[in-house]
């Protein structure tokens, strides 16, 4: 478990409690949705600046590449320790809950693409505009697919995975990034 020291920020979750990285990483997400309604309210009087471009860039490689990660960790592992642990159970909730949650992951790909290409755009400093109906409708997709895991996925993946199984989610997830689990 990491230390903090009184008064510091707490240290982020490791790959020790997958569950704590996996809840830490939505609250990047909704920062980097944030920034990127920031980014489109900024466009249509600043253009593609360099605030414009430093933004775009740090939004696009943070859902190329942190998010996607993200998704992985639930659908590799994730997801499959969950129905595993049901095994000999007839769950059909949790299979709805776990076929809603990958269909989500679908959807927001597709919502995501064509962010990405304008997001690329503006981080070349060409000039584009993120329309505002756009970015909206992806952070809202983002913010209930974020609510249903906090409330359901999360808490049922605590109660049912045994603690071997978390551990053995922790370390894929830890050599997902390459040895940095965040």
């Amino acid at each position: 478990m990491a230390v903090s020291f009184p008064g510091g920020p707490a240290a982020a979750p490791g790959p020790d409690d997958p569950l704590a990285l996996l809840s830490a990483c939505h609250g990047r997400i909704a920062r980097q949705c944030a920034t990127l309604a920031r980014l489109a309210a900024h466009l249509p009087a600043h253009g593609s600046d360099a605030a414009a471009q430093t933004a775009a860039t740090s939004v696009r490689r943070y859902f190329d590449t942190a998010a996607a990660h993200h998704h992985e960790d639930e659908e590799e592992d994730l997801f499959p320790a969950l129905i595993d642990s049901m095994a000999g159970s007839d769950a059909v909730c949790l299979h709805a809950l776990v076929d809603g949650l990958l269909a989500d992951h679908r959807h927001l790909a597709g919502l995501w693409e064509p962010l990405r290409e304008t997001l690329s755009e503006i981080a070349a400093g060409r000039p584009a505009q993120l329309p505002a109906q756009q970015v909206q409708t992806f952070t809202e997709a983002y913010e209930a697919h974020i609510r249903r895991e906090e409330d359901e996925l999360l808490p049922m993946a605590a109660r049912l995975i045994p603690d071997d199984a978390l551990a053995a989610i922790g370390q894929a997830m830890k050599a997902r990034r390459g040895g940095e689990a965040g």
